[in-house]
Formats: structure tokens, C-alpha cells, sequence
């Protein structure tokens, strides 16, 4: 069974303001779906959780925590920079990844509550 909207009025007051609040939004949703896109996926955002906690931290520290590839994280990390969530930095022979702040906003309450959850399970 197929279930059809049947509307007696429509209220065009309601649809035009909704119609203008979302091209108002049109960079920021655009901006919100990327982060999600990115962030949706589980390594991504372990990814992100740990830059977070410890502030920087080169791919081979989160490959062995991981228990990833090398290579693997680099191309998670490179999707994470080229969406802007990431940022790097080159101290001699080693890169160091941070998160790009301002662009993290968005998903800072999940990475807040994953925080707050991992130090309750060290009190446990």
C-alpha cells in the first residue's frame, strides 16, 4: 500500500519562507553534507576522534592504533584534508595532522560526547 499525501490547504506563506530559509542555508547545508559524508564513515571518524583527544598525531601512530595500513590512513587523511577537516604540518621527515577547527564545529558535540565516554570507560 502506497501512502499518498492529501492536503486540503496548503499554506504558501509557510512554503515560501521554508523555500527562502533553505537557499539562505544553501553553503552551510552544502558545507554540513561534506562534513557528515566524511565523518559518516567509521575509520574517518575514529580518525577524527583521536585528533581530537590528542590534538596531532602522525599516520603512523594511527595506523598501529588502528591497526591499519600505512597507506590506509593516508588516504582517509587526504579525504579529511581535502574536506577541509584536517590540516597538516611537516616537522623533518614526519607529517603531523590536526583538525581544521572552525570546519569542525558541526560535529564537535559527537566528538565531545565520544570524549566524555571514553574517560568514563578508564574510570570503570
Amino acid at each position: 500500500m502506497s501512502k499518498t499525501c492529501i492536503r486540503v490547504l496548503a499554506d504558501p506563506v509557510q512554503i515560501k519562507e521554508c523555500k527562502e530559509s533553505l537557499n539562505q542555508l544553501d553553503e552551510q547545508l552544502e558545507l554540513a553534507t561534506q562534513i557528515f559524508n566524511l565523518s559518516g564513515n567509521s575509520v574517518r571518524l575514529k580518525i577524527l576522534f583521536l585528533l581530537y583527544k590528542e590534538g596531532e598525531m602522525c599516520p603512523c601512530d594511527l595506523s598501529d592504533i588502528l591497526d591499519i595500513s600505512v597507506g590506509g590512513v593516508s588516504q582517509h587523511l587526504r579525504k579529511l584534508k581535502d574536506g577541509k577537516l584536517v590540516k597538516d604540518k611537516k616537522v623533518g621527515q614526519t607529517v603531523f595532522y590536526s583538525l581544521v577547527e572552525e570546519n569542525i564545529q558541526m560535529i564537535r558535540p559527537v566528538l565531545e560526547s565520544l570524549l566524555n565516554d571514553s574517560k568514563k570507560e578508564q574510570v570503570i
